[in-house]
């Protein structure tokens, strides 16, 4: 949505989500990013180009799921998943690229199974938990249940996923099928990473709206918005930028 304006529904390919991540993960690489993978864009040999290319760009952890192609948000209902098989194929592929790449890349195994259902009809809690165990067994680093229905299914994802070992992923997309559960709750549940993907279209897109609608109405801009660009400048590291040209003899800015 924030780079193409348009819906959740598989439009982004690739080379969008590859470039997007990279864009991100090089404005503080000291800061781990985890992105978004979606089906791996392919069969096997384009799911490890994809986590190999990840790697490459800084990404420090991704997540692959197990919807078909035509894939949507893992919050809209109707969505349609690939076998067991195929999903296997897809973290199969993951591990090996990130092994042969040695970057430590962490692979996080995503399932929508507890609101998806693959063509044969299986779907649901139990077929959820049971494929985040397989993916257990392939040798993802880590687990992420999608579409929890609430906080006491939350305890019910942990339990079953315990003799996993491994981390367990919670997304929190306010107004979506997962109640929200502060980060501390959730930590306490037992979850160990909480991603919270919308956040910062929540705030934005009501902004958006309202600053547009003023301009409209009012032929100019709203009157709360004179921050300047020096300081809109300055949440993107103004002051380092100039003070680095300095250093080296550089008069651009003076």
């Amino acid at each position: 949505m924030s780079r193409l304006g348009m819906a959740d529904l598989g439009l982004t390919t690739f080379v969008d989500m590859l470039q997007n991540a990279a864009m991100i993960a090089s404005i503080n690489p000291s800061v781990p990013l985890i992105a978004d993978a979606d089906t791996g864009y392919g069969g096997p040999i384009n799911v490890a180009h994809t986590v190999k290319s990840y790697a490459r760009a800084g990404v420090a952890g991704l997540h692959i799921e197990d919807q078909v192609q035509e894939k949507r948000c893992g919050h809209l209902s109707g969505k349609l998943l690939v076998s067991r098989e195929v999903y296997y194929n897809r973290l199969r592929a993951a591990c090996k690229a990130r092994d042969e790449s040695g970057s430590g890349i962490v692979i996080i195994a995503r399932t929508d199974a507890r609101a998806g259902k693959d063509n044969e009809g299986n779907g649901g809690f139990e077929e959820a938990a049971e494929r985040l165990k397989a993916a257990a067994e392939i040798g993802v680093d880590g687990l992420f249940f999608e579409a929890i229905q609430g906080e006491d299914e939350a305890k019910q994802v942990i339990e079953k996923l315990s003799e996993t070992k491994l981390p367990v992923l919670l997304n929190m997309v306010p107004g979506g099928r997962t109640p929200i559960i502060a980060n501390s709750e959730a930590n306490k549940i037992g979850f160990r990473i909480v991603i919270w993907p919308t956040m910062g279209l929540e705030a934005v897109v009501p902004a958006l709206q309202g600053a547009y609608a003023s301009l409209k109405q009012t032929d100019r801009s709203p009157p709360d918005q004179q921050i300047g660009p020096g300081a809109l400048f300055e949440t993107c590291g103004l002051k380092d930028l100039m003070a680095f040209d300095e250093s080296v003899g550089g008069k651009a800015y003076k």
